[in-house]
């Protein structure tokens, strides 16, 4: 019975890294991000949710 793949088994300090724009946690490069990594703005879904809060205490 052959071994089946069970996540990414590289050097994950190699992986690209970005600072989400509302909390500023340091998100790790996903798979599921391969196509639009260049977008990628926000580390989760609440901080998707909150980008308004974040921008109202900035000066335009």
């Amino acid at each position: 019975m052959p071994d089946k793949k069970r996540g990414f088994k590289g050097n994950k300090a190699a992986l690209p890294s970005k600072t989400c724009t509302v909390c500023g946690l340091t998100m790790t490069w996903r798979k599921s991000w391969t196509k639009n990594w260049e977008d990628v703005k926000y580390c989760s879904e609440r901080c998707r949710r909150n980008k308004s809060q974040a921008s109202e205490g900035e000066p335009t």
